[in-house]
């Protein structure tokens, strides 16, 4: 009985369906995951879904985490991924956002632009990790109020 209670819980908490790692509902879902991890505090996880393990944020963790230190609080919209871009053994897409920022001093920012992502192709000699959506760049202007 124990285990068929087990099973139901996790049948319960997976996901319905889960997109293929390499599909643009997963470059979506990266990004969603990446506010997430901000709303959560956890830095390293949000720091992680950056290319190069971190690197392509253009700071390093040190950097990144004080960056959020007067950030209350992240919500994201994403729109319809666009500029899909295949090289050789790259692939590259835009996701298009609208971010919401609440700070600890209670101001609020709205910001407008995108996220381009990157992957590796799979059977290329990539590690694994590399095969799936990383943040690679983001153009984010402040939105007009």
């Amino acid at each position: 009985m124990r285990n068929l209670i087990a099973i139901a819980a996790f049948a319960l908490a997976a996901p319905v369906s889960a997109a293929p790692a390499t599909s643009n509902a997963a470059a979506v879902q990266v990004v969603q995951s990446y506010y997430a991890a901000l709303n959560r505090g956890d830095y390293r996880t949000a720091y992680a879904l950056w290319d190069q393990n971190g690197a392509s944020s253009g700071k390093s963790y040190a950097a990144f985490a004080k960056g959020f230190a007067q950030t209350a609080s992240t919500r994201v919209v994403t729109g319809t991924p666009t500029n899909p871009d295949a090289g050789m053994s790259q692939r590259w897409i835009d996701v298009p956002v609208d971010v919401y920022a609440k700070l600890k001093n209670g101001r609020q920012q709205h910001f407008r632009g995108s996220y381009t992502l990157h992957r590796v192709v799979a059977g290329v000699g990539a590690p694994v990790s590399q095969q799936s959506w990383h943040l690679s760049s983001a153009k984010l202007t402040l939105a007009p109020r």
